[in-house]
């Protein structure tokens, strides 16, 4: 296996791994929240749109669901400047359904822009992006 040239960026520590072999099979994954079965296509998880998901819920209860995921995020500090500095952080997501009863969304994200400036990113930019979903979508 390789290691991944920046892990600020990648949320595994190698790329590549290879000689893998079956020691033995689990049983068939849950139905229900959280749901353990195979992901969707990205495509599927583009359409359905996230919300934010707290990192204790993630790391505690939705580890193994297809609808939870840990990613890196780049940050832009200055968008007028698109050379200019980017941190990077892992933040939590969920894409599972709205009805989800151990789905938390933790604290409103912060994020650093110019000049000392702070964006809160409210309640609202995750209801609009789950907005076209029922309920049990």
């Amino acid at each position: 296996c390789v290691p991944v040239p920046d892990p600020d960026m990648e949320p595994v520590d190698y790329y590549k791994v290879s000689k893998l072999s079956v020691i033995a099979k689990g049983e068939p994954g849950s139905t229900s929240s959280p749901w353990e079965l195979v992901p969707p296509l990205l495509e599927v998880y583009r359409e359905r749109g996230h919300r934010r998901l707290a990192a204790r819920t993630y790391d505690t209860k939705c580890r193994s669901c297809m609808w939870g995921c840990r990613m890196p995020v780049e940050i832009i500090v200055d968008n007028w400047n698109s050379r200019g500095r980017r941190k990077y952080r892992f933040e939590t997501f969920c894409y599972g359904p709205l009805s989800c009863k151990l789905y938390k969304p933790g604290p409103n994200r912060k994020v650093e822009g110019r000049n000392g400036m702070v964006y809160v990113e409210e309640d609202w930019v995750d209801q609009m992006a789950v907005e076209h979903r029922g309920e049990d979508e």
